[in-house]
C-alpha cells in the first residue's frame, strides 16, 4: 500500500537530517567564553596563512633548494668520476681524490675490484636520498647505491666502476640548509608571541564586560551598585551607560511607588480609623458587629497589600548568619502549636537582607503551620547558594495550582481549609522578597505528605 505524500512529508521532518550531528559536534567543540572565541576568530586566520605559507615554503621553496642542492653534489661526484676515467695510475688517482675533498667536502674512498649486489639500488631514506637519487640518475651514468643510515651526518653513496666500487660520503649539510629549521621557528614562535599579545588585550576587552555582568547580577540581587563607571570599548560602554539609565529608571520607579503607597496607606486608615470609631460609639447589633468586622477586614486588605507592594526594598544587604537567623525565628514561634523539627547547620553565612530573609521564612512557616499538624524546616548548602525547606503534613496543593497561590490575593480553598484566614498574600510576598535577593520559592510535594517550600538564595 503506497503512502500519501502527507505521511512522506511527515516522515522526512520525524527523521533527524543528516548534518545536525555534525552541526553540535561543531557547537560542542566551540570554546563557550566569549573570550575563548573572540581568541579563536583571532588565531585561526593567522593559523590557516601560516599553514598555507609553510605548504608552499616545503611544496615549492624547499624542494627547489633540495633538488638544486642534490645535482650540485651529483655533478662534483659525476666530475671527479670522469676525471678519474683519464688517470690510470693509482697514485695519481689518490692525489685527485684527495684534492676533489678537499674543494668539494666530499670524502672519496676506491675499493679496487669489488662490485654493487644488486647493481643500481638505493635504499628509502627519505625525500634527500630521493631528491640525490634523482640527481645521480641523470649526471652519473653507472650502477649506485645510496645508504642514509651509513651516519647521522653523512649519507654514503658507493658507485660500481668497471674495476671496483667509488664510495663517497656526502655531508647532510650540503643536501639540506638551516633555512628551513629557521623558517619554521620563526613562524612558530611569532604564532607564540601574537597569541600572547592577543590573549592579553583580549582579556582586558572581556574583563569590562565581565565587571558588567558582575554588576548586573548584583542589581539583580538587591546589591547597592552605586559605583559602577562605563569602560572598554565604545560598545561595551555604550551598553553599560544603557544599563545605567536602566537602573536608575527602576530606582526612580520604586521610589515613586513607596510615596505613593505612603499617600495611599494615609488616604485610606484614616476614613477606616473614623469609620471604626463611629461603630465603637453606637450601639451594638447584628448590623454593627457586621460592620465591624468589614472595616477590620478592610484594614488587614489594606495592610497587607501594602506590605506586598512596598517589600523591603529600603534595608542594605550584609552578611549574615542564616542558620542563626532560622533558629532564632523558630525559637520565637516554637510555644505555640504545632510543632517544628529544625535541622539545619550550626552556621551559615550568606550576603543576604536579614529583615526580608526573616520575614520570607516567617511566611513559610505560617503556612505550613496553618495547614499542617507538624512542620519541619531543613536547611542544605546547594551549588550556589542555600536552600530552606519547610515542609508540612498539610493537604497540599495540586501540582497544577502551585503557580497560581503565588498570584495577589489568590486563596485556594478547594485544597486549604476555608475556615482559616489570611488574604492570599503569604507566598506572594515571601517569593517577592526571595527574588528581590537573586533568589526564589518553588512549591514541590513533601516526603512528610504535605507540602514543601524551597526558598533558594544564592551566594
Amino acid at each position: 500500500m503506497s503512502s500519501s505524500p502527507i505521511d512522506d512529508a511527515q516522515t522526512r521532518l520525524a527523521l533527524p537530517a543528516a548534518g545536525d550531528s555534525h552541526r553540535r559536534w561543531f557547537k560542542r567543540a566551540l570554546p563557550r567564553s566569549l573570550w575563548g572565541r573572540a581568541l579563536l576568530i583571532t588565531i585561526l586566520p593567522l593559523v590557516i596563512a601560516e599553514l598555507l605559507a609553510t605548504w608552499v615554503f616545503y611544496d615549492r621553496v624547499w624542494d627547489t633548494v633540495a633538488r638544486r642542492l642534490s645535482a650540485s653534489v651529483a655533478a662534483d661526484i659525476g666530475f671527479t668520476l670522469s676525471a678519474i676515467n683519464y688517470i690510470h695510475d693509482p697514485g695519481a688517482r689518490d692525489q685527485l681524490l684527495n684534492r676533489g675533498a678537499s674543494v668539494t667536502e666530499l670524502v672519496y674512498a676506491f675499493r679496487a675490484g669489488e662490485k654493487l649486489p644488486q647493481g643500481m639500488q638505493r635504499s628509502t631514506g627519505g625525500q634527500v636520498e630521493d631528491q640525490l637519487a634523482l640527481a645521480m640518475a641523470e649526471r652519473v651514468d653507472r650502477p649506485f647505491q645510496i645508504d642514509g643510515e651509513f651516519d647521522p651526518r653523512d649519507m654514503l653513496v658507493s658507485v660500481e666502476l668497471p674495476d671496483g666500487v667509488m664510495q663517497v660520503a656526502v655531508p647532510r649539510k650540503r643536501l639540506s640548509t638551516p633555512t628551513t629549521s629557521l623558517f619554521v621557528l620563526w613562524m612558530a614562535g611569532s604564532s607564540l608571541v601574537l597569541l600572547g599579545i592577543a590573549s592579553v588585550f583580549m582579556r582586558n576587552q572581556i574583563k569590562s564586560l565581565r565587571r558588567l555582568a558582575a554588576t548586573a547580577e548584583a542589581f539583580g540581587k538587591g546589591r547597592d551598585v552605586a559605583n559602577f563607571r562605563p569602560e572598554g570599548a565604545t560598545e561595551v560602554r555604550q551598553v553599560a551607560r544603557a544599563f545605567i539609565r536602566m537602573r536608575d529608571r527602576m530606582l526612580r520607579q520604586i521610589g515613586q511607588r513607596t510615596e505613593m503607597l505612603a499617600g495611599v496607606s494615609h488616604d485610606l486608615r484614616t476614613p477606616l480609623t473614623r469609620m471604626r470609631l463611629a461603630l465603637e460609639l453606637m450601639p451594638p447589633d447584628a448590623t454593627v458587629d457586621g460592620l465591624k468586622f468589614d472595616v477590620a477586614a478592610m484594614q488587614r486588605m489594606v495592610q497587607g497589600y501594602l506590605d506586598f507592594a512596598r517589600g523591603e526594598g529600603e534595608e542594605q544587604e550584609r552578611d549574615s548568619d542564616l542558620a542563626l537567623l532560622v533558629q532564632e525565628l523558630v525559637s520565637a514561634t516554637e510555644r505555640s502549636e504545632p510543632p517544628i523539627f529544625v535541622a539545619m547547620p550550626e552556621s551559615y553565612v550568606l550576603p543576604l537582607r536579614p529583615d526580608a530573609t526573616r520575614r520570607c521564612v516567617a511566611n513559610l512557616l505560617g503556612n505550613a503551620r496553618r495547614y499542617g499538624k507538624h512542620v519541619w524546616i531543613t536547611g542544605i548548602a546547594a551549588r550556589d547558594g542555600f536552600d530552606i525547606l519547610v515542609d508540612d503534613d498539610g493537604p497540599g496543593i495540586p501540582a497544577p495550582q502551585r503557580e497560581n497561590v503565588f498570584r495577589p490575593f489568590y486563596r485556594l480553598d478547594a485544597a486549604r481549609n476555608p475556615n482559616t484566614g489570611g488574604l492570599g498574600l503569604g507566598l506572594t510576598i515571601a517569593r517577592d522578597l526571595a527574588r528581590g535577593q537573586g533568589g526564589d520559592v518553588t512549591l514541590e510535594d513533601s516526603p512528610q505528605g504535605g507540602l514543601r517550600a524551597r526558598l533558594h538564595l544564592p551566594n
